[in-house]
């Protein structure tokens, strides 16, 4: 019964991504906590944001490489504590680019992306989720975001996350379509790209860069994917 609830929550979230361009996020499972039913292994590939001579996004000398590779480790060892299977594509300060000897290209842009994708061809993962920090002209914008492929599993792991995140933030906004983006465009399995706050907004900057914050935002990211999977299966 709990399963059809929530299957009907979705269809009706997909019809106001239609009809409307706002809309309040569905309460689904507590962040954070666990649920008393079992969920079926599966590898979740955490996606580490830049890295490297890339550091992304920056405010002063803060920069979004080192935010992604702080929240992701401890996403990894939320899911690793909730015998969700997970790996991670960058464990230290590095480039993936630097790792890709097999694309004849001599851009670093391209190869840092191919390599990403490369990793969900080469091991038998579920589900991706690509880590990243947002930037504003304006310092007043500031929320989580999650972006998905045009595909009906992507979209329904981007709601979750994003719902997670809504109510960790304490904020209404609806996941979209990522279109432009590489990595959503060529992995074949589920994937979304989380950016988890503006490091243009100080709230945002404040809490990116707070390990107990960075924890928060772990868990929610975990308690979505562990929405998804219970739907799914």
């Amino acid at each position: 019964m709990l399963r059809k609830i929530a299957l009907g929550f979705i269809v009706l979230w997909l019809a106001a991504l239609n009809s409307s361009s706002s809309a309040q996020a569905w309460p689904l499972l507590p962040v954070g906590t666990d649920q008393d039913w079992a969920l079926p292994s599966t590898v979740v590939i955490i996606d580490v944001g830049h890295g490297g001579i890339d550091g992304g996004a920056s405010s002063a000398d803060i920069l979004e490489k080192d935010i992604n590779l702080a929240v992701a480790r401890k996403l990894y060892f939320i899911l690793k504590s909730q015998n969700i299977p997970a790996v991670l594509n960058r464990t230290g300060d590095y480039a993936l680019s630097d790792e890709n000897r097999w694309h004849i290209t001599r851009s670093r842009h391209r190869k840092d992306l191919s390599q990403r994708r490369q990793l969900t061809e080469e091991i038998e993962s579920e589900l991706l989720v690509s880590l990243h920090v947002n930037w504003s002209k304006k310092s007043s914008q500031q929320g989580p975001l999650v972006l998905h492929q045009n595909s009906g599993e992507s979209s329904l792991l981007a709601f979750c996350i994003q719902d997670a995140l809504n109510r960790q933030q304490n904020t209404a906004f609806l996941p979209r379509e990522g279109k432009p983006f590489y990595l959503l465009n060529r992995v074949q399995q589920p994937a979304v790209i989380v950016e988890m706050g503006f490091i243009s907004s100080v709230k945002d900057r404040t809490m990116l860069t707070d390990p107990q914050r960075q924890q928060e935002v772990a868990a929610a990211i975990a308690s979505g994917i562990r929405q998804y999977k219970w739907i799914v299966h």
